[in-house]
């Protein structure tokens, strides 16, 4: 089975007439004069292959019927067989309907999917389907120094499905931690989520090239074996993603988890929860956002416990979309400066990710040094711990290893000399990184 197997069984139905997209036909005319009016001349393909839909049956009857309204004109062929090759573009009487759509909204991209077929199929691919064990978890963490007491309660955390509160000192991983799990997540499987969604005649762009990271095309016939035809026969309206994994940090708002309108181009673009459904948000630095922590997790009450997220139009009308989320928030604040004991209780795991130990500081120091290229010494980290933690009082953190190497290869760098845990180089990288506070 593919790592990337989407095991929630759904991949988007293929469509081969215009009542298959749930879209009116005046709406998807609009459209395509929209596209024509921003891009000019553009072939038939062109148009089929912007809008997201398949030429025959459904693009080829939308261009018809503009053409015999004296919407579009053809201009040209580009050579070839059929009338997809043709060049089109819009008439003036063209261009006075597509600016009457345009003073609507300006949204002229792939076609949207109604919201229900969306909701319907993001139940199918739910998060929960996605389970780890103890030896998927000890594979994906590998790289990570953890206790074994912090290791056993992040597993059971992953497979609730539930939010997860990672608090504790600056420095020691939280960050880290997520993003790790975040990749478990992505590598179990692939989701399909489409280009955008339509509500009430209203487009929400939904997919996100800069958080959604594409996965391979899963080409399989019913016996089995695989077609490089199949993709194409699938609604193309839809995309291929790894699960999500989304981080925002102290720039996030009440207003980013709600439908943004943009009031220029008359269009919504979907919230930060709603992108990461079917994965991972990780809420980071939680309580330096620039809302009140109680504020925040009040917008995500209903969400956490019912699973059900509501998102209001600017029109006032309130839309139910499913909310998948695995959030995690992640915070170097004491909890009781944050929420009180009843807000705490509604997140269900809180794993404290403490300082590490001495041997585990040894270990981080060991594979950090050997990553960078550091000549690593026993001896030499002997002295670190001695004459800059323990006779200074200072706590051991475990992000100090990776910045103290960087200060030693730069002052290697430097002097022209081989990079190596000497006992100058140490007091040199530990008197330029650490500060009394």
């Amino acid at each position: 089975m593919s790592a990337l197997k989407a095991r929630g069984g759904f991949t988007p139905p293929p469509i081969t007439r215009l009542e298959d997209t749930g879209l009116s036909p005046l709406w998807l005319q609009d459209l395509v004069l929209k596209i024509l009016y921003f891009q000019g001349y553009l072939s038939g393909y062109q148009v089929a292959e912007i809008v997201a839909l398949p030429y025959a049956g459904l693009v080829d009857r939308l261009l018809e019927v503009l053409k015999r309204e004296k919407l579009v004109e053809v201009k040209a062929s580009r050579g070839g067989l059929g009338s997809g090759v043709y060049e089109y573009a819009i008439t003036d009487a063209g261009l006075r309907r597509a600016r009457e759509a345009l003073a609507r909204s300006q949204y002229a991209g792939p076609a949207p999917v109604p919201l229900a077929v969306y909701n319907k199929a993001m139940r199918r691919q739910s998060r929960v389907r996605v389970q780890v064990t103890s030896r998927v978890m000890r594979k994906a963490l590998a790289h990570l120094v953890l206790s074994e007491q912090t290791f056993h309660r992040l597993g059971p955390a992953v497979n609730s499905g539930a939010s997860i509160f990672l608090y504790g000192p600056p420095g020691n991983g939280k960050t880290t931690i997520a993003r790790a799990i975040g990749q478990m997540v992505l590598a179990s499987e692939a989701i399909y989520i489409p280009y955008a969604l339509y509500v009430d005649g209203q487009v929400v762009t939904l997919y996100d090239s800069v958080n959604h990271k594409l996965a391979p095309e899963e080409d399989v016939t019913p016996n089995g074996t695989g077609s490089l035809r199949a993709s194409k026969r699938r609604d193309p309206r839809w995309v291929r993603i790894q699960r999500p994994f989304i981080m925002v940090g102290g720039e996030l708002t009440l207003a980013n988890l709600d439908l943004i309108f943009d009031e220029v181009h008359k269009f919504y673009q979907a919230p930060v929860q709603v992108k990461a459904n079917g994965g991972i948000l990780l809420v980071d630095d939680f309580g330096r956002q620039q809302v009140r922590p109680r504020d925040l997790l009040n917008r995500w009450i209903v969400p956490l416990e019912n699973r059900i997220d509501y998102l209001t139009l600017h029109t006032g009308r309130k839309i139910e979309v499913p909310f998948d989320v695995l959030v995690v928030f992640s915070t170097n604040l004491p909890p009781r400066e944050l929420v009180d004991e009843a807000f705490l209780r509604r997140l269900r795991h809180k794993i404290y990710i403490g300082d590490p130990s001495y041997s585990e500081y040894r270990e981080i120091f060991r594979r950090v040094a050997q990553a960078k290229g550091v000549a690593y010494s026993d001896q030499a980290l002997a002295y670190l711990l001695q004459e800059w933690y323990i006779k200074r009082n200072r706590k051991l953190r475990a992000s100090h290893p990776r910045d103290l190497c960087d200060q030693i290869l730069d002052i290697a760098r430097y002097r022209n000399i081989e990079p190596a845990m000497t006992r100058q180089l140490i007091d040199q990288a530990a008197s330029a990184f650490f500060v009394d506070l």
